[in-house]
């Protein structure tokens, strides 16, 4: 005589698949391709000391979302662009840090470290750390994280955040001030410029010289190597003060090149 087992039982008896598990590439992968991106804030995004949860299916606590935002005030507003500066992943959640994470804006104990020369110091912070702002999304999966790709994660962030409008350079190059823009464009460097903005227009130089002057620690970018046109960009801190450029002959005895730094 047969038996029938029921329909449950048996599906119980066969243990489920596991989803695929991220590998240790996809993993990078993962990171590389979320962090320093840039997004548009889609939904008011509060700071909290504990990072957001959104579920990975999209239906996030808005009431949770707003009671952070009432106790701590908002991390940006719709319309904001906002930064991934920052990408954990553990077991079951993935944890983006927008713009810094939370700060509370109590000094650090890096804050107070000075370091100096010739009987001047300086501290190595800037105190731009001790501004508060910045909060963190939790995308929960309920379970292991799977083999997704940034991409997809972007995705799942729809519905507060939107990835799509600009890349990461754009959104840095319509930032700028126009003629700074039109430097970039040209592939030069102007005076009043910053590093990164240089770094944008003409890449890495060749060789960095570093020297004090008239009591201004200064720093010469060079670029180029004779024979032909070799450009010298001084910075004073971060931004530039003055731009040289001259022509290496043919008859030119080049200088040692160090290597980049």
């Amino acid at each position: 005589m047969r038996r029938c087992v029921p329909l449950s039982l048996a599906l119980l008896s066969f243990p489920l698949l596991p989803a695929e598990k991220l590998t240790d590439q996809q993993r990078i992968e993962l990171i590389r391709g979320l962090t320093a991106e840039y997004a548009t804030v889609k939904a008011p995004l509060p700071r909290s000391k504990k990072a957001l949860e959104f579920p990975s299916e999209g239906a996030y606590d808005k009431k949770a979302w707003e009671a952070a935002g009432r106790l701590l005030g908002p991390a940006a507003r719709v319309g904001d662009l906002v930064q991934v500066t920052k990408v954990d992943i553990d077991s079951d959640k993935l944890v983006l840090a927008i713009n810094g994470g939370f700060n509370d804006g109590k000094p650090k104990w890096r804050d107070r470290i000075q370091i100096g020369m010739n009987g001047q110091t300086a501290p190595i912070s800037k105190g731009q750390s001790n501004a508060p702002g910045g909060t963190s999304i939790a995308l929960l999966f309920h379970g292991p994280v799977p083999a997704v790709k940034a991409a997809e994660i972007k995705k799942m962030l729809a519905p507060v955040l939107d990835f799509e409008k600009r890349t990461v350079t754009e959104t840095f190059m319509e930032s700028l001030p126009p003629e700074i823009q039109q430097a970039v464009k040209e592939k030069r460097a102007v005076e009043g410029m910053d590093r990164d903005q240089v770094l944008l227009a003409l890449g890495r130089p060749v060789r960095k010289v570093r020297e004090v002057k008239d009591g201004l620690e200064l720093e010469d970018w060079i670029y180029g190597t004779p024979p032909g046109k070799i450009v010298f960009v001084t910075f004073n801190g971060n931004k530039v003060i003055k731009v040289k450029e001259t022509y290496a002959g043919l008859g030119t005895q080049a200088a040692p090149i160090d290597p980049p730094r």
